[in-house]
This record gives structure tokens, C-alpha cells and sequence, in this order.
């Protein structure tokens, strides 16, 4: 079987590849080459020769906001419409896309399920939205599947991002300054996701959709402060300081492009819990690591760096 990955080289894709690789060390996995755009003719050979393209290659959410509009749509709209048309034309079977919840909303109330009205308010989520709806309004040809996943914040190794920042800071010795703040949220392990993508590839008989993925408990960040603390063997110190002072430090972070800003403040206290019943019921199996396990083995990996 050959396997076409746009965004080969990536977080999701390098963590893909070695899961794949090392359960089923006889797939050809194929990357996608930026180069070929603009070539119809060679993106047509090479799709002729695949069984299933995943594509993993997109623009994330840039925090410091340096990145322009047009980014996100030409790197997360205009190359999905390019991949899912060659694949629209092609013999390939199967197409995988890598959206996100955040095309539904960046803030949500109660628990994110897949019907849920999408409201993004980024220049990222709404691309990815725009993405979505050209591969649905579209159609699936008879013998062909089609899948659109939604991953919530997705953590493991080479992972960059929010983990890192909390990681680092009690790796320091800091104490977390924010534990007046109560709040859950989910996580998704790479290796749940990958194991998904696995299934979805192996299996036929998992319908066409949209599907949110995410590990099955939503954690605090105080739990998640905790977590690395164990993986390091330290205790850890967590301060309940006043709110209103650390707005006050947030709005001042904008100002002086401090680590600590609003918008990174927002995602290390909000409350964002995403539904992931739906996947689970199409598997019919449980995911193969819990919440605090996978949480376990990036910190773990981060110690290695």
C-alpha cells in the first residue's frame, strides 16, 4: 500500500511515520514534495500511484500574531483544495485531512461535539473551516472514503508549545502562579492520534465524516503542573496569586511581548472539553493510553532533550 503524507517531516507526520513504520514496516509512505505544486501533470503521477493520502501540512495558530492572513489560507485552504482534487480525480481510496476544533470555536461551553455550530474567529480556524467545506460540499465518489479530524491541543515528542512553556517553568523550579484558576480541558496524545489514523487506514468499515479526537478525561492545568512534576520527581509549588493581578501581567506581556500574554493566558486556564464519542463508538474499541499516561510519556520525552 502506498501512502501519500503531505507534512511528512512535521510534528504529526515524523510521529506518524515511526508509528506506522514500526507496526506495519511493509506500507510505502510517500511524502508530498511543495515543489510539485504547479505541476498538474506530476501531482496526477504521483496521486495515480497512491492508495490513501493523508494530509497533515497546514499553518498553526501563530500566539506572537507575526503571521499574515494570507498565510493561513494559502498554506491551510489553498493547498487542501489542491491536494483533495488531485485525490478527487485519482485511484486513491482514502483521504485523511488534519482540521482542528478550533474550526467550531476557540472558546466553548459544556462539552464539543462534532454538530456543534462552527464559529472561528482566527484567520487559522476559519481557513481550516474553509478547508472543510470544499472537501463536503464537494461529495465522495462511490469507493471512496473520506475523513476530516479534528484533534484538541495534541501533545508527544518534538512537541512545541504550551506543555513546553509549563514544562520549563517547573523544570526551573518556579511556582506556578496560576492556581486560583479552576478550569479542564482536553488533550489529545499523539499516540492516540496516530492509532486512529491507523484504524482509519486498515478498516472500511468506519464512515465518511468529521471526527473530533481527543483522549478520554479532561485534566486541570493544575493536574497537568502536577504531572510534570512526577515525571521529574520534584515537587511542585502552586500559588493561588489574585486574578486581577495576573490580568493586569497578561495585558503588560501584550505590550512588551512577554511569554505571559492575554491570548496565552486565555489557553492555560480556559475550560475546553471536546467530545470524542463519536470517534470511539466508529472504532468500537477503547483508545490505547489514558489522559495522564500520555501526558506521562511526553513529559518523559521532554527530560530526554
Amino acid at each position: 500500500m502506498n501512502i501519500l503524507v503531505s507534512g511528512l517531516s512535521g510534528f504529526i507526520g515524523s510521529n506518524f511515520k515511526n508509528y506506522v513504520k514500526s507496526i506495519r514496516p511493509e506500507l510505502n509512505i510517500i511524502p508530498f514534495h511543495r515543489n510539485l505544486i504547479g505541476k498538474q501533470g506530476m501531482i496526477k503521477a504521483v496521486f495515480d500511484q497512491t492508495n490513501l493520502v493523508i494530509h497533515l501540512a497546514g499553518k498553526a495558530h501563530d500566539l506572537r500574531n507575526i503571521s499574515s492572513p494570507d498565510e493561513y489560507y494559502m498554506a491551510n485552504t489553498d493547498l487542501t483544495k489542491l491536494l483533495f482534487d488531485a485525490f478527487f480525480k485519482s485511484e486513491a481510496e482514502v483521504f485523511i485531512m488534519m482540521s482542528s476544533v478550533k474550526v467550531a470555536a476557540d472558546e466553548i461551553k459544556g462539552n464539543l461535539a462534532e454538530d456543534a455550530f462552527a464559529n472561528p474567529v482566527t484567520h487559522y480556524g476559519k481557513s481550516k473551516l474553509l478547508a472543510e467545506q470544499y472537501i463536503l460540499t464537494k461529495g465522495i465518489p462511490l469507493g471512496k472514503r473520506v475523513y476530516i479530524l479534528r484533534p484538541c491541543m495534541i501533545h508527544g515528542p518534538g512537541n512545541k508549545g504550551n506543555l513546553n512553556l509549563l514544562y520549563n517553568l517547573v523544570s526551573k523550579g518556579f511556582p506556578w502562579p496560576l492556581g486560583d484558576f479552576e478550569n479542564r480541558r482536553s488533550f489529545c496524545s499523539i499516540e492516540n492520534l496516530c492509532f486512529i489514523m491507523k484504524e482509519l487506514i486498515e478498516r472500511d468499515d468506519i464512515p465518511s465524516g468529521v471526527y473530533n479526537i481527543a483522549d478520554d478525561i479532561p485534566l486541570s492545568t493544575n493536574e497537568v503542573i502536577r504531572l510534570i512534576g512526577e515525571s521529574k520527581g520534584k515537587e511542585t509549588r502552586i500559588l493561588n496569586l489574585n486574578k486581577s493581578f495576573i490580568y493586569l501581567l497578561a495585558r503588560l506581556g501584550d505590550l512588551l511581548k512577554l511569554p505571559l500574554n492575554t491570548e496565552r493566558l486565555q489557553k492555560l486556564t480556559e475550560s475546553y472539553i471536546v467530545s470524542n464519542a463519536k470517534i470511539k463508538n466508529a472504532l468500537g474499541q477503547p483508545l490505547p493510553i489514558s489522559s495522564k499516561e500520555g501526558l506521562m510519556r511526553t513529559f518523559e520525552s521532554f527530560s530526554k532533550k
